[in-house]
């Protein structure tokens, strides 16, 4: 699914006062794209997520899927953010689900489709293990799984491997990249890490400081698959 967004502005009240975080901002991702943003923090990159997932509603601007202007993309995206969120009650199986639950799939149904992509990400011999047995990067599997079974055609995704060390980090853009190329769901990736931009990215927004702007868009033309190596900054 396309999206775009055209002109968005956004202020929030600080000591009284407006203060504005996003201005005027204008982008677009094409269906099966991978678009990262990229800027220095407070810059309004969250925000601009949280209007697109329909969190919160912009002050000005415009935003359409496939063309057709809508007021948020609430419904056609699936969301992951830096902490992974996972419910302590439920299992990674039980996680996993979660989303195709809301959605209305059956357990019969849902069960058999987590198990095969726990597999993918080497959490099969987790399913049935809370999330307090996990390490970070295990916990942000099994959010990554529970974000791309939602089946949404967009996943937004703000700095999930933030907070992760480079090995994991590494390992994670690697079940990521794989999980994109068969599932194929338009991808918007917060980082704040260059190299990591070039190494996911076909394309990368460069936000200014806050209120956040579109400074400069880049494309990637870097082949895929891509190694770390490819980006020329290892």
């Amino acid at each position: 699914m396309d999206l775009s967004v055209e002109a968005l502005t956004k202020s929030f009240l600080h000591q009284g006062r407006p203060l504005p975080v996003l201005d005027r901002v204008t982008l677009s991702a094409r269906r099966g794209e991978f678009v990262v943003l990229v800027g220095p923090s407070g810059c309004g990159k969250s925000t601009l997520f949280n209007i697109i997932a329909g969190l919160v509603r912009p002050d000005g601007g415009a935003m359409a899927l496939d063309g057709v202007p809508c007021v948020d993309a609430r419904g056609f995206v699936g969301y992951m953010q830096q902490k992974d969120l996972l419910l302590p009650w439920r299992t990674v199986l039980g996680n996993a689900i979660l989303g195709l639950e809301v959605r209305g799939v059956s357990w019969a149904e849902a069960v058999p489709r987590a198990r095969a992509l726990l597999v993918r990400v080497g959490l099969a011999e987790f399913a049935n293990a809370y999330p307090a047995r996990l390490s970070g990067g295990m916990r942000q599997r099994a959010a990554l799984v529970r974000t791309v079974l939602c089946g949404t055609p967009i996943l937004l995704l703000d700095e999930p491997f933030g907070a992760l060390d480079a090995m994991t980090r590494l390992a994670m853009h690697g079940w990521l990249l794989r999980l994109w190329e068969e599932f194929r769901p338009t991808v918007l990736f917060i980082t704040h890490d260059v190299e990591e931009a070039l190494l996911l990215a076909d394309r990368v927004y460069v936000f200014t400081a806050r209120p956040g702007r579109i400074r400069e868009v880049l494309d990637v033309p870097l082949p895929r698959p891509r190694r770390a190596a490819d980006t020329g900054l290892v």
